[in-house]
């Protein structure tokens, strides 16, 4: 049973107004600082999401598809974009050669390492500003 909206107080509505508009402020930081290195934040994710998947360096369509929360085409047109820069390159698995692994490029690795390392400093720089809003009747440890 959802809650009703008088079930939250003015503290509740405050923190996560916060915590949306901190959200936010990092958004446009990330969105600037990429865009000033050449690329689009959808790229960047992408390389992100392809050093960052568990267990490997490497990520299928599909798998990227799931993490970017968008359709499968519309994955392989920017992966498409990314290895035209130089940045990714898609190669047949040496397991099953129907599936296609897209690993990144040295000039995508440094790229994503500079970018990497400049998000990570913006987000320590909100530690205690950026925290995980409870709303009444929920913990979190």
């Amino acid at each position: 049973m959802p809650l009703s909206p008088t079930a939250l107080g003015k503290s509740d509505f405050t923190t996560l107004s916060e915590f949306r508009y901190q959200m936010r402020r990092f958004e446009r930081f990330s969105d600037d600082v990429i865009q000033t290195h050449g690329i689009t934040p959808l790229q960047y994710l992408l390389l992100l999401h392809i050093k960052g998947y568990p267990g490997r360096d490497w990520a299928t369509v599909g798998e990227l598809a799931e993490r970017l929360q968008a359709k499968p085409h519309g994955v392989v047109a920017l992966v498409t974009r990314c290895e035209a820069a130089g940045l990714v390159e898609r190669r047949h698995s040496s397991a099953d050669r129907r599936r296609v692994e897209v690993h990144l490029l040295p000039e995508g690795e440094a790229l994503l390492a500079k970018l990497a390392q400049l998000h990570r400093t913006e987000l320590q720089s909100l530690a205690g500003v950026f925290t995980i809003p409870t709303v009444a009747g929920e913990q979190h440890e």
